[in-house]
């Protein structure tokens, strides 16, 4: 029963790469179609059609047009100590949203920055900008790194900044985060900046709404 339940969240992970769907949001949607008969998430509509055993029966459509059927034990779809973003960290998961993203930039809220996502675009809010760390690189270097917190309407999200590119916001700041990543350290979502990555403040809440105040720094090789 748990290698079943794995396989199909495997797939269901690959199905929220591909439909720009968090696979949190799936999970819910399946509870509610349990409760309810049918649920939406995002363009995708969810049936519940019943049962065999101690499994349940969900069917995924978009369109009218069948994504998916599959069988899953509502235990484990209401398990606490399910990691989704582990679930999106696979090379096939890679190999999709690179797919997605190939030749466009992606301009997106923060709520849908999944992991694996490159050539990202995003406007945001500087919420905190913490003192930096010091750590040592691969190369065998030391430098300094700042996770800002960034965030919209929709959410947050921290920003790493390398030495001097946290020198170049400041708290309320609304910044054009362009050409991003969107990694993950230690389970926890992050915006990366990379060689081609660049902050530029667009509007200083200080009073400044009409300037536009560029202070893009160039990313250091190791990023």
């Amino acid at each position: 029963m748990k290698q079943k339940n794995t396989k199909i969240v495997r797939h269901l992970a690959f199905l929220s790469a591909k439909y720009n769907v968090k696979l949190s949001e799936i999970f819910d949607s399946l509870v509610s179609a349990r409760e309810h008969g049918t649920a939406t998430c995002k363009s995708l509509a969810v049936e519940h059609r019943g049962n065999i055993g101690k499994e349940e029966i969900f069917l995924i459509t978009q369109n009218g047009r069948t994504v998916v059927q599959f069988r899953i034990s509502m235990e484990y779809i209401l398990r606490k100590d399910l990691h989704f973003e582990s679930w999106m960290n696979t090379d096939k998961i890679r190999r999709q949203l690179a797919k997605q993203a190939c030749g466009a930039n992606v301009s997106t809220v923060v709520r849908n920055l999944r992991y694996g996502m490159k050539k990202v675009n995003v406007e945001a809010e500087v919420l905190a900008k913490p003192t930096p760390s010091f750590v040592h690189t691969r190369f065998g270097s030391s430098a300094t790194v700042t996770n800002a917190w960034v965030g919209d309407e929709t959410g947050k999200i921290k920003l790493c900044l390398w030495n001097d590119q946290a020198s170049c916001i400041t708290i309320g700041d609304i910044v054009e985060i362009r050409n991003a990543s969107v990694k993950a350290f230690r389970g926890e979502r992050q915006l990366s900046l990379g060689k081609n990555g660049t902050v530029t403040v667009s509007t200083n809440l200080t009073g400044r709404a009409e300037q536009k105040v560029e202070r893009t720094v160039e990313t250091p090789v190791y990023a």
